[in-house]
């Protein structure tokens, strides 16, 4: 591995990280919520869904209008920034099968592991979290494993 230290901008990636921390402390400070995708997009669905199988019941209907707006942000936020900035090319090197497989593994692990990456890596270790030290460990490892796996021994 070899860094472009000649286009290294390092800025962009610090203003994104004060926006997403500030962003997880404003939603716990003030409406007593955890920044997790999975936990806001699940509790949405099953407010929207009216408790299908798999989705979670939001438990009042106040609920979902921070989970819309919180999902809103998540769509509208690279459209925006496109405005002002040019977007980074988007390359993927697997197909869709691949892409397919993956997202379904994301999807049991998060339900598995009782939350996502965000809620887990940002929120969870932020607040000392036992339960989301170890879920992290273990998403760092498994995906030291795999890119391990892919580049060395599958390529």
């Amino acid at each position: 591995m070899t860094i472009d230290w000649i286009n290294f901008a390092p800025w962009t990636a610090l203003a994104g990280g004060l926006l997403i921390g500030t962003a997880c402390a404003a939603l716990i400070l003030f409406n007593g919520k955890i920044a997790g995708i999975s936990g806001v997009l699940g509790g949405l669905l099953g407010g929207l869904l009216g408790g299908l199988p798999g989705t979670r019941r939001s438990s009042t209907g106040g609920d979902l209008g921070w989970r819309v707006a919180f999902i809103g942000g998540l769509v509208i936020a690279p459209l925006v920034y496109g405005l002002a900035a040019s977007l980074p090319a988007v390359t993927l090197e697997a197909d869709t099968t691949v892409l397919v497989v993956a997202g379904l593994l994301v999807g049991i692990g998060t339900r598995y592991g009782a939350g996502c990456t965000s809620g887990h890596g940002v929120c969870g270790l932020s607040r000392r979290a036992p339960r989301s030290m170890v879920a992290t460990a273990t998403f760092m490892l498994a995906g030291f494993a795999t890119v391990y796996v892919v580049r060395h021994l599958l390529a």
